[in-house]
């Protein structure tokens, strides 16, 4: 007996041993792998700066999710802001000779297409050729792509172009079904974040706001496409209502496309066009690599800091999203970094908890006493996230940047029904009138709404006055404009919610020239995590289910299931938040 258990008690310890030894392993082969990466980047003669699938453009640092594996392609992920310069850089360096787009899909935000799309029309001021090449391409990538001086398609490809349109998900008859309860309140008709618990269908004013925005961003999108493609603006509608792009021969006669040819026959004509020998290599640079080959962190001189802020807005101090906590260190250290002379806030949010959204604008504030503070949007500025804007000195709004949903509102789900049908009841004892105004089986009582009520209708009123105090507007004037609408960014600029339409370098620009700079640095906030806190990071038991689960079932059908599930979604919080995402896909 002694012997069984000496034996186990060996493999136990050789087993351990075996996988202390093949951890170390691990982390010394990511070691040498990030090292081999750091190496500089040569950027070649006869070069082409090429975005690919690979190219993930982001609009801020905490977006960058690297997994196990990832460390070996760090460059695939740019900067919006990078990305911009990059390609206004290679327009006066003689070693890139042209831009190759060559995305079936692009994984960017309307608003960074955008930009992405104006940088690439001035570079090809210089006389430097652009080429575009697709398989099967969505309506995003073909966005981009459309600017180029050739756009060349696959014989058995396609172009998915059909304009714009959103699917709004309810979930009143599933509530019902099981037996949720959802107690809401809300202040403005146009809040919709909340319709889905409240209704079977689209509201009037929903509807309203919806067809309005997507016309807006649809008119502003398709136009240009048109007019690169040399289309007529009726004809264009027409292909576009008649799905021509999905049959290449189609989308070849509608002049979607120049040419039908293979990929070895595209990139053999861009090697007729840079006099590069049918055996020899064609220098292809991606965006990042390109960016990598220049970039460097300048912790000399006068700074511009762009100080980064995606995603929804809740309490606490996390890396990701936007943490209140979190950003008011951000905020303070870059108040009280004398190297800095000015801050941009570039804000793509679509809004989340009233508390911290006001934790953070009350930080702005202080920060703006001691340097200029100008605000750049980017796909979201709305709800709470245009409400962190209001200490701005200027604000600058793409024109497709989904703005305002001036509104407030609170959900509140309980399970009463839920539990009677299965059962469950419960008795209170309690020491006070309202100890026990919400329960999760009882839901709330009547005073308890009448109060949450009064914190929703007085979080709207503190809203409105700050932005009366930053729009210089009045009251009556905000709240005409407000009650929870979206609008598109040229309808914001119309209607005063913002100042100039502009992409994140005019607003760069424009805080430099504020702060009385000729020479100036810009510098990125928050930093990116390193390969090995991006990789820790992922040991979160919430980050690796997270994961696992958008890889199942989707990330568009993720954020359907995070609208019933979510925590932080249902809690009983006053919440600044926008009802829906938009992404041209």
């Amino acid at each position: 007996m002694k012997s069984f258990f000496k034996n186990v008690l060996a493999n136990i310890v050789a087993i351990v041993i075996l996988c202390v030894v093949f951890f170390f392993f691990f982390i010394i082969m990511l070691v040498f792998s990030a090292m081999g990466n750091e190496k500089s980047v040569v950027v070649k003669k006869n070069s082409v700066l090429t975005i690919n699938l690979k190219t993930n453009i982001m609009d801020s640092p905490t977006e960058e999710k690297r997994g196990l594996f990832d460390i070996s392609d760090q460059n695939k992920n740019v900067l919006i802001y990078d990305a911009i310069e990059a390609i206004a850089k290679a327009k006066t360096d003689d070693n890139i000779k042209g831009i190759s787009i060559e995305a079936d899909y692009i994984n960017a935000g309307v608003t960074q297409i955008d930009d992405l799309r104006n940088a690439i029309a001035d570079f090809k001021k210089s006389g430097k050729f652009v080429y575009a090449y697709g398989n099967a391409v969505s309506q995003g990538a073909y966005y981009l792509g459309s600017v180029a001086d050739k756009y060349y398609l696959n014989p058995s490809g396609m172009i998915e172009l059909k304009g714009l349109a959103t699917e709004v998900t309810f979930f009143k008859d599933f509530a019902d079904k099981y037996g949720i309860g959802i107690e809401v309140i809300r202040h403005g008709k146009f809040k919709s974040a909340v319709e889905p618990f409240l209704r079977n269908d689209i509201s009037p004013e929903n509807k309203e706001q919806l067809s309005t925005l997507l016309n807006d961003i649809w008119r502003n999108t398709s136009s240009k496409m048109a007019a690169s493609r040399k289309i007529d603006t009726a004809a264009f509608r027409t292909v576009v209502d008649s799905l021509y792009g999905m049959i290449p021969d189609l989308g070849l006669k509608y002049k979607l496309a120049d040419k039908l040819i293979q990929k070895t026959e595209y990139d053999q004509l861009i090697k007729s066009k840079l006099n590069v020998k049918e055996n020899e290599k064609l220098n292809k640079i991606s965006l990042g690599k390109y960016i990598a080959s220049y970039s460097d962190d300048d912790e000399s001189g006068d700074k511009v800091a762009v100080l980064y802020a995606s995603g929804s807005i809740y309490g606490g101090d996390d890396y990701s999203d936007i943490h209140s906590e979190k950003y008011i260190k951000y905020i303070k250290d870059l108040q009280d970094n004398d190297k800095v002379k000015a801050v941009v806030f570039r804000i793509n949010s679509p809004g989340g908890s009233a508390n911290a959204s006001d934790e953070i604008l009350f930080e702005l504030q202080q920060l703006k006493k001691k340097k200029p503070l100008i605000v750049s949007f980017g796909d979201y500025a709305a709800s709470g996230g245009y409400y962190i804007a209001m200490a701005a000195d200027k604000i600058y709004s793409e024109p497709n940047t989904l703005t305002g949903s001036i509104g407030v509102f609170g959900v509140i789900p309980y399970f009463k029904d839920l539990a009677n049908k299965n059962g469950v009841r419960s008795d209170i004892v309690s020491t006070n009138a309202n100890s026990q105004y919400y329960s999760a089986l009882n839901g709330v009582t009547p005073y308890g709404v009448s109060m949450i009520t009064r914190s929703v209708e007085g979080t709207y009123k503190r809203f409105v006055h700050f932005v009366t105090q930053n729009r210089k507007q009045t009251f009556e004037q905000i709240d005409s404009v407000g009650g929870g609408r979206v609008w598109s960014g040229t309808r914001a600029k119309q209607i005063g919610l913002v100042d100039e339409l502009g992409t994140l370098s005019d607003a760069v620009k424009f805080a430099a020239q504020k702060a009385g700079l000729k020479s100036y640095a810009v510098s990125s906030y928050p930093k990116s995590m390193t390969p090995f806190e991006q990789i820790f990071k992922d040991f979160n038991q919430d980050e690796i289910s997270e994961r696992v689960i958008k890889n199942k079932i989707g990330k568009s059908n993720y954020e359907i299931m995070q609208q019933i599930v979510e925590k932080r979604k249902l809690q009983s919080e006053v919440k600044m938040e926008m009802p829906y995402q938009i992404k041209i896909n």
